[in-house]
């Protein structure tokens, strides 16, 4: 009865997505920020901070508008992916337990040798350059 209500509720409306997801995320951090710091206008800034980024958030889900709101997440996720793709990377490398990873030297490409082989010579696939690492 309730799953039916909400599903008609939220029939032609865009929903949630990542800009949300981070609208909301960001709000709550704020907001719990904000009940720990003793400075009163700060507090009240960071609560008005907090408070605005959760109405946007629900404003974007509840809204009919699916090209700008499509727009508006395109826009987040181009300006995300960097980053988000930088910290894959690092979780992928510590995860790794059987390789050691370089950067080449002479041209900075990320260099993957296997872990344990003590001094090892390793010749870069990109410009080609050989050079001494222990692993």
């Amino acid at each position: 009865m309730i799953r039916n209500f909400f599903n008609r509720l939220m029939y032609g409306r865009y929903g949630s997505d990542s800009l949300s997801l981070f609208l909301v995320t960001a709000g709550l951090v704020v907001w719990l920020i904000s009940q720990f710091v003793r400075i009163g206008w700060l507090s009240a800034v960071l609560w008005i901070i907090s408070y605005a980024a959760l109405i946007w958030a629900i404003f974007r889900m509840f809204s009919r508008n699916y090209a700008r709101r499509r727009s508006e997440n395109d826009r987040f996720t181009a300006l995300v992916d960097p980053l988000m793709q930088v910290f894959r990377r690092k979780r992928a490398q510590m995860r790794d337990r059987d390789h050691v990873y370089f950067r080449c030297p002479n041209c900075g490409q990320m260099l993957r040798v296997p872990k344990g082989k003590n001094r090892i010579s390793i010749t870069c696939r990109k410009c080609g350059n050989v050079f001494q690492k222990k692993t």
